[in-house]
């Protein structure tokens, strides 16, 4: 029996998070430490998992895959396999929750007046394994093939976010300490009602898949690997009435996590209370989970529905990109104007998924991971300035690169690549989702790339806004970077920009499953139109 790589690699930060959970209250110190190791172990896994993963033509679609019974009577079972687009996501989130441990330090250490209570309450150890135990259930979704089981994870992890959101919210807030307790449970509160709203719809849509495989197949089941197969060979016909509902149950949820307008309202209020590495969680790894099981589960469960819902879809995409353009240019608080960003960026994503190209789903796969990275970046070097100032208003900054310029010159890099400059990771995912969806709904990219202008305005009039002109009242002695949020920084700008010269170690890695997903919903890309003159020459 070979050993269970994905198993480990998913275990590692649960077991981390118990073991960080379990440390004493007075060893925070140590708590930290403890949980940045854990995640290094599992960085170790994850790296293992793409090296083993073979990206050859001829190569398995789901690899080092794991199948055991789990509860036969209901044909559920313990199955995992990745193919590219479940690797790269799996090292995404591997490689920047070390990053996010480093940056969140000191955020969940109690404030002197709090230290009697330290004694029986540990903050610090509960903040952290609280990110190890997310990091565990999204990592278990990216791997699951089998849809009952993904469910599990997909809805377990609301539980460890609604506490980081709620029980470890920004400091920085406006109101007093009890306003911003209220703000913090608001936005707890409504991150966990609309995701569990869509859990629940999405439940009614799993059962019904297996009472649909069960009509028609020996015995029902939940395998994603069975179904497909069943599907290719002819055995599994969904009638088109049944094919469409599920898909909608499935969606729902799908587009809730994501976000996609008008399910988005929850994420401004999520990242807003939040710490930034939590929130930096929740747009970076959390959300991916989403827009990841749109690839794997909408379109290649039920592709003719996918078909039928793809106008709708990119309509929906189009004014989520708009409409988050539109209002982070008019924010004044800096977390949330990130978070609109952010809705902006997810259009993107679902855009390139439902154009059907290889190049928008490549495009769109590539824009999940750089998305994380530049928002990691930019999202991180903001908390660093809140965390200095003690505010998220806009208005309280100004001249700060004449009193931190390393500080400015990070925040200026995380937000070029945000906004998808030539030469960072972002550009080409956002160029290959506009060439792909060009090719096929040409009205569709020509609106989308109203986009990157606007993305030109926020973030511009933000740096302007903070970084230059006069240095506002109380900046004059603002301290630059530390040497930990420089480590913490400077290996994520280098990864954006590699990642912008150099996409080809991704590209390798995802095209082969963007063309099996093609290949599910019986796509191929359009042919190239050549002009009649140049036509009639040849």
């Amino acid at each position: 029996m070979s050993f269970p790589l994905l198993t480990a690699t998913a275990v590692a930060p649960a077991i981390g998070a118990v073991a960080t959970a379990a440390v004493p209250a007075a060893r925070r110190t140590a708590a930290k430490w403890l949980a940045l190791g854990f995640s290094l172990v599992t960085l170790g896994f994850a790296l293992a998992v793409v090296l083993r993963f073979d990206t050859g033509a001829d190569a398995d679609r789901f690899q080092l895959t794991e199948s055991h019974w789990w509860i036969r009577d209901f044909g559920m079972r313990y199955e995992l396999g990745v193919d590219g687009v479940g690797v790269a996501l799996i090292a995404l989130t591997a490689v920047l929750i070390p990053f996010l441990i480093g940056a969140g330090w000191n955020d969940a250490d109690p404030a002197e007046r709090e230290a009697p209570a330290t004694r029986r309450w540990r903050p610090t150890q509960g903040f952290f394994a609280l990110i190890l135990l997310v990091e565990a259930m999204v990592i278990m979704s990216f791997a699951a093939t089998d849809v009952f089981l993904f469910y599990v994870f997909f809805e377990a992890m609301l539980i460890p976010m609604y506490f980081l959101i709620g029980g470890f919210g920004d400091r920085a807030g406006s109101g007093d300490e009890e306003g911003q307790a209220r703000q913090r449970t608001y936005a707890a509160v409504k991150f966990l009602l609309y995701n569990l709203a869509g859990g629940l719809v999405m439940l009614a849509a799993v059962i019904g898949l297996y009472v649909a495989t069960a009509d028609q197949l020996p015995e029902g089941t939940f395998s994603l690997r069975a179904i497909l197969e069943a599907r290719a060979s002819g055995e599994l016909d969904l009638a088109t009435s049944t094919e469409r509902w599920l898909f909608l149950g499935f969606f729902l949820a799908f587009a809730i996590k994501a976000p996609l307008w008008p399910l988005h309202t929850w994420l401004p209020n999520a990242m807003g209370e939040s710490t930034a590495p939590v929130a930096v969680l929740i747009t970076a790894v959390v959300d991916k989970v989403g827009t990841f099981a749109m690839l794997r589960f909408c379109l290649g469960l039920f592709p003719d529905a996918s078909h039928w819902a793809t106008p709708v879809v990119l309509t929906l995409a189009l004014v989520s990109i708009l409409y988050g353009a539109l209002l982070a240019i008019g924010q004044r608080d800096m977390k949330r104007l990130i978070a609109y960003a952010s809705i902006s960026h997810f259009g993107f994503i679902v855009l390139g998924i439902f154009a059907m190209t290889s190049q928008g789903q490549g495009g769109a796969t590539l824009y999940m991971i750089n998305h994380g990275v530049a928002t990691a970046v930019l999202m991180l070097v903001a908390g660093f300035l809140i965390s200095r100032r003690g505010s998220r208003i806009i208005a309280d900054y100004g001249g700060v690169q004449k009193t931190a310029p390393v500080l400015a010159g990070t925040f200026l890099v995380g937000g070029l690549a945000t906004l998808s400059l030539p030469g960072t990771g972002p550009f080409v995912s956002e160029f290959l989702v506009l060439v792909g969806t060009f090719s096929r709904y040409q009205v569709a990219g020509i609106v989308a790339s109203a986009g990157i202008v606007l993305a030109a305005l926020y973030v511009l009039i933000l740096y302007q806004r903070t970084m230059t002109g006069p240095v506002k009242a109380g900046l004059e002695k603002l301290p630059d970077l530390r040497v930990r949020e420089l480590a913490v920084v400077a290996p994520l700008i280098a990864l954006v920009i590699f990642l912008g010269v150099y996409p080809r170690p991704l590209t390798d890695i995802v095209n082969p499953a963007v063309e099996h997903t093609l290949s599910d919903v019986d796509r191929q890309d359009p042919a190239p139109q050549v002009p009649e003159a140049e036509a009639a020459h040849e």
